[in-house]
């Protein structure tokens, strides 16, 4: 390699899976000088609890190089319920968006809003919001930018907009999800709570959430509308004659596909309530929407077969990242120090009221979502020490979950290490910095917001534990 070759050769961002594998040597390495130490426990209601004050240190059992790779292959072993579980939904959401039904519904939504802005933009971000929501739209948002920017077109606004009723929408559903199986789904399984328990507080952040998001993008947009040369990023031309890209028919599999799905989901909180169904029927229960899916679809078997894998191969990133970081966590608890951990951490909260520990705990989700940009992956390294943390300062583990969803939402729709966001500006053609400017009195808002509800949380001690 010539002197010149190495000059031009850029640094790049690591990967996540390389992020975490430092991690696991890193937690390797604690396990040498880091004291082992244990809290005793007790169940309470069928569910395992640390007790305070009970911890005690014992004696150091630090991992071999063997014990690296072995705490991988249990990781994966571990998660196994999981990794199924976002693989699954992967599946079944591809046979539903590759029926054409989210699409067309979409559309549908803007061919009936049409003339009435405020309503296309609040309908189509409530759209997509839902999408987020509920775990059917997140990193897949980044196609559907492109249909943001026909709409921005026609009415005449910039790409920032495109991404905002998009991608911004999406992730604003994301960040105050009430059935995401990637998300609330799994950091509920890991706490011990009961699968999506908590949801009229969650649907009740959600609606806060988006009506200002919406509200933040339709006064941007208005004031384009009134003054071009307000635009950040100036606006698209080619608004004549969108209106033809726009059509797109919604037929009667279309709908039948969207209620079904409606329905099954609906029926999935009722199981959970009424028969104690847990992440493993989840994931079976993705199969079942799949399949019917397709066959509403007019899809053949192997069609839906083969549709269904696609999806699943599409999420075999994200999924194998939650058993590499169950990895990290398998050598901290093999040598003992993941008490330790949490121990150091509750010492300097003893003194704090819950409500700062809520914050604090959102707050630090958030720094940690800069390295770990995996929603399911950072769960499965934050959850099982956010849990005794929260046994030992006076917080339920629901607003524990729930610091966990905020610190780990809202800094995707900022961060550059956030790899929808970056893909999604491509698409429409907006520059970070830009973006950046425009979202960053949202982000804020967003924050604001979510101590409000943390505090009221901790206040009215969300459970049900």
């Amino acid at each position: 390699m010539t002197k010149k070759q190495k000059i031009n050769r850029k640094w790049e961002m690591p990967d996540t899976y390389v992020i975490l594998f430092i991690v696991l040597l890193m937690a390797v390495a604690a396990t040498y000088f880091v004291p082992a130490g244990t809290f005793e426990r007790e169940v309470v209601d069928g569910v395992e609890k640390v007790m305070p004050d009970t911890f005690s240190y014992v004696d150091k059992n630090p991992a071999g190089f063997m014990d690296i790779f072995l705490a991988l292959q249990s990781g994966m072993v571990q998660s196994a319920s999981i990794i199924f579980l976002v693989l699954f939904a992967g599946g079944a959401f591809e046979v539903i968006e590759r029926s054409g039904a989210i699409n067309g519904g979409i559309l549908r939504a803007v061919n009936i809003t049409k003339g009435k802005e405020f309503w296309l933009i609040a309908v189509i971000s409530t759209l997509f919001a839902l999408g987020g929501a509920i775990g059917a739209i997140a990193n897949s948002v980044i196609p559907f930018v492109a249909i943001g920017i026909i709409i921005a077109k026609a009415l005449r606004l910039d790409a920032i907009i495109a991404v905002a009723i998009t991608f911004g929408a999406t992730f604003a559903g994301f960040n105050a999800a009430f059935l995401n199986p990637y998300t609330v789904g799994i950091a509920q399984s890991i706490a011990g709570v009961p699968l999506f328990s908590g949801m009229a507080l969650r649907i009740i952040t959600f609606s806060i959430i988006v009506l200002v998001t919406i509200m933040y993008t339709w006064r941007y947009a208005k004031r384009i509308m009134e003054d071009p040369s307000k635009s950040i990023v100036g606006i698209l031309e080619g608004g004549v004659g969108q209106e033809n890209q726009l059509t797109v028919e919604f037929t009667t599999r279309h709908k039948l596909i969207i209620a079904f799905t409606g329905l099954a989901l609906a029926f999935f909180i009722f199981a959970t309530i009424q028969y104690q169904w847990t992440i493993d029927h989840m994931a079976a229960f993705f199969i079942v929407i799949g399949v019917i899916s397709g066959i509403i679809a007019g899809m053949n078997y192997n069609k839906i077969a083969v549709t269904f894998l696609e999806g699943c191969q599409k999420l075999v990133y994200g999924a194998l990242i939650i058993g590499v970081a169950r990895g990290i966590l398998v050598i901290m608890e093999n040598a003992q120090i993941l008490d330790t951990a949490v121990h150091a951490l509750s010492v300097p909260l003893e003194n704090l009221s819950p409500v700062f520990v809520a914050i604090g705990m959102f707050m630090v989700n958030g720094v940690i979502n800069f390295l770990v940009p995996s929603g399911s992956g950072q769960a499965m390294i934050v959850m099982p020490i956010l849990t005794p943390l929260s046994d030992m300062t006076g917080i339920t583990r629901q607003v524990a979950v729930q610091a966990f969803q905020f610190g780990d939402g809202f800094t995707n729709s900022i961060l550059p290490t956030s790899g929808p966001l970056m893909a999604s500006l491509a698409v429409a053609g907006v520059s970070w910095v830009k973006w950046a400017k425009w979202m960053l009195p949202l982000f804020l808002i967003w924050c604001v917001i979510a101590i409000i509800i943390l505090t009221i949380a901790v206040l009215i001690g969300w459970g049900p534990i």
